[in-house]
């Protein structure tokens, strides 16, 4: 059986240790298990051992988790969102890392002000251009954020980006580091970047959110 504590307890230490390395609090990172095909008691395993927030990639998975979990800890939306999802999303989420596109910040919106409820997301930055993956680049990003200003029950929270895939961690300081900087000038607070190979790196540059899946939960399935 996977030891989901020692796991855990071990990728604690390694933020902890990234966090101390450039003079950070290493309470100053959350970590967010990302338990996409995990098994609904490896989860109540991680929780027990102190997990602090859950990450989903699926609105429909999310909500059959939540039904069995409860919301002892918050859950974020960390995968790509289908706009016809986005009624179920502000529902279930407390918090949706992957706002990409404007339509989708819209559809949020409506969907909050139906609900009665302001929403808090981050928004996906496409720093690679990658066509693979959504998100706005960093020349469109001050447009966007301007344009999310003018939607009362969003609460734009941060910035969140994926860094496209490298050898080693090191090869993503580069990325981690511009997206810092854009944080900077839109005068946000959370930083969603590094998940199981890069986090420690994430860390050192200044990431508020880590988003770690199977280095906490092991192997899927």
């Amino acid at each position: 059986m996977i030891d989901v504590a020692e796991n855990l307890a071990r990728v604690r230490e390694r933020i902890r240790r990234a966090a101390m390395r450039v003079g950070r609090a290493p309470e100053e990172v959350l970590l967010v298990g990302v338990s996409k095909s995990v098994d609904v008691e490896r989860i109540r395993r991680a929780l027990a051992a102190g997990l602090p927030a859950l990450g989903e990639n699926r609105v429909q998975e999310a909500g059959e988790k939540i039904e069995a979990l409860g919301h002892a800890v918050p859950w974020h939306m960390v995968g790509h969102l289908q706009t016809n999802k986005a009624r179920d999303a502000v529902l279930l989420f407390d918090l949706i890392h992957s706002v990409d596109r404007l339509d989708l910040a819209r559809e949020l919106q409506r969907r909050a002000v139906a609900a009665g409820r302001v929403v808090e997301v981050l928004v996906q930055v496409n720093l690679s251009g990658e066509a693979t993956k959504g998100g706005f680049g960093a020349d469109e990003l001050k447009g966007a954020l301007e344009a999310m200003t003018e939607l009362p029950a969003l609460r734009v929270r941060g910035l969140m980006t994926i860094p496209p895939p490298v050898e080693r961690a090191e090869e993503s300081r580069g990325w981690f580091r511009r997206l810092r900087d854009l944080r900077n000038e839109a005068g946000l607070e959370h930083l969603s970047m590094g998940m199981s190979d890069d986090f420690e790196v994430a860390v050192e540059e200044g990431a508020t959110m880590v988003r770690v899946g199977t280095a906490v939960f092991g192997p899927r399935g």
